[in-house]
């Protein structure tokens, strides 16, 4: 799939959900704040407690660009977590490798960021780790690779330039992106991660 497709199909997808997931889908979103298709304009018909669940967790899945096995799964783990299923399901979410370098401000968007883990540019504590669902946990290092460091898009990232489009960083990670290094403090706690879902209805559309 091409970029520019690709592209589109998250401009969509965005208006779909009535969030914007990349920083392009904003500038369209500005522009037609309605869902895509010929009503989109229309006022929504009233939905079903189903369509209203479903979307929510929707919601939350498309912002950490994950197939519905992957989510399922996460929250299968959150379930037998102490405490509040929802919150404990972002926070898990949340020490996923893929969305903390996008939080650090080493990639644009969540895509960018799991291709600089598949394509093995960063490293945690030192090793290599390919896999975008690896749980990062508190007190690990992680890094771009070294040798990686020089390549332009890390140098871009290096510079500041995606903090202009990305949520400030947050107070579980300490970064030094001037270095393309972020040490996980510890747990996020659900209000501090930069994701818009009601999880209580994330919760509700699984255990239906």
């Amino acid at each position: 799939m091409s970029s520019v497709t690709r592209s589109r199909r998250q401009v969509r997808l965005s208006r779909a959900l009535g969030l914007a997931l990349t920083p392009k889908a904003v500038k369209h979103f500005e522009k037609r704040p309605y869902p895509p298709g010929e009503h989109g304009r229309a006022r929504r018909r009233t939905e079903s407690d189903y369509a209203v669940r479903l979307r929510e967790k929707q919601r939350l899945r498309a912002q950490y660009g994950l197939r519905e096995k992957q989510m399922a799964r996460t929250f299968e783990e959150a379930r037998k977590e102490s405490g509040l299923t929802g919150e404990a399901l972002v926070e898990l979410l949340e020490m996923r490798l893929d969305a903390l370098v996008l939080r650090s401000g080493f990639a644009r968007t969540v895509l960018q960021a799991r291709q600089a883990v598949v394509h093995r540019h960063i490293l945690v504590d030192g090793k290599i780790v390919d896999r975008p669902s690896f749980r990062v946990k508190a007190g690990q290092t992680v890094q771009v690779k070294p040798k990686s460091q020089a390549m332009t898009p890390f140098q871009v990232a290096a510079a500041g330039a995606h903090r202009d489009v990305l949520p400030a960083v947050p107070a579980y990670l300490d970064v030094q992106l001037e270095k393309l290094s972020f040490v996980l403090v510890r747990r996020p706690k659900r209000a501090e991660v930069p994701v818009t879902a009601e999880v209580q209805l994330v919760v509700e559309h699984y255990s239906r």
